[in-house]
């Protein structure tokens, strides 16, 4: 009969050695917020209780709109809830009617603390073909370049029709060559990534340390391929509650020095704050 101390040295030697067991994943301890988009439906019914309840929940930062952050500056300090990133007003690049110049815009997230500032949405009457696409990018390179004077990131929040088309003259593939990888990043939503067919982690892998955040969305496993964002609300899942692989999806994007993830869930079914702890609960296992 083995003793005591005998067992446990016999059954560690064995433990150690097995094929079968692994040790557990580590878990993700990075900073985690949330894009505010999510909560669009509530906040301005009581701004303090929503930001007060995020910060319950655990997040550390969020991404507003630029266009109020003079409002919520006072409110996330007093929550200690950092406007790493925000997502600037699409005229600012494209041109149309925007109530600030993108030096006044530019001058505005710097004061407030804002580390990145991305470009949100390419709406459908500023795309084209591949001429205009290449047309955008130039923009985006000559806006960034401004951002980046002022000490900050700048990225390209990408969707789904980026990636319709043909191998080449995708919208995707005219930025990922065209972008000028010193100025103009990519927010990666790994949700609008898996709708239109492709793997994240793949394309975080390809476009390595040019993915300067990561947007966490889970996506229903019934969704077809799409390439445009008319999907069903039901399509947009809390984290952990759809068909994506968000341990895959976190040690790609650290790997390749992300540091910045906002949680967002466009379409909720019901509180958005609770979503948001539910995602916050499974990002943390």
């Amino acid at each position: 009969m083995l003793n005591r101390r005998q067992w446990l040295a016999s059954s560690a030697g064995f433990l150690s050695a097995s094929p079968l067991l692994k040790a557990a994943a580590p878990k993700f301890k990075g900073p985690l917020g949330v894009e505010l988009y999510t909560v669009r439906n509530v906040i301005d019914q009581d701004t303090d209780g929503v930001l007060k309840r995020i910060a319950e929940i655990g997040y550390t930062e969020v991404e507003p709109g630029r266009a109020v952050l003079d409002k919520l500056v006072p409110l996330l300090a007093k929550y200690k809830l950092k406007p790493t990133s925000c997502h600037m007003e699409q005229e600012l690049v494209v041109g149309g009617d925007a109530k600030v110049t993108l030096p006044e815009a530019i001058e505005s997230a710097k004061k407030a603390g804002v580390k990145m500032m991305i470009f949100p949405y390419l709406a459908p009457a500023k795309r084209g073909g591949p001429d205009a696409m290449r047309k955008f990018a130039d923009q985006m390179n000559e806006a960034g370049s401004k951002v980046v004077a002022a000490g900050m990131k700048f990225g390209y929040h990408n969707h789904a029709f980026e990636f319709g088309g043909n191998p080449g003259e995708r919208p995707i593939d005219i930025f990922v060559e065209r972008f000028d990888p010193k100025i103009v990043g990519f927010q990666i939503d790994v949700f609008w990534v898996s709708v239109a067919g492709n793997d994240p982690v793949e394309w975080i892998n390809r476009l390595k340390q040019r993915v300067i955040s990561v947007h966490l969305k889970d996506k229903a496993a019934d969704q077809p391929v799409l390439y445009a964002e008319n999907v069903p609300k039901t399509a947009f899942k809390e984290v952990g509650n759809g068909s994506l692989d968000f341990a895959a999806i976190l040690h790609a994007a650290t790997s390749v020095g992300v540091k910045n993830f906002f949680v967002e869930q466009d379409q909720t079914p019901g509180d958005p704050l609770a979503s948001l702890a539910q995602s916050y609960k499974y990002l943390r296992s």
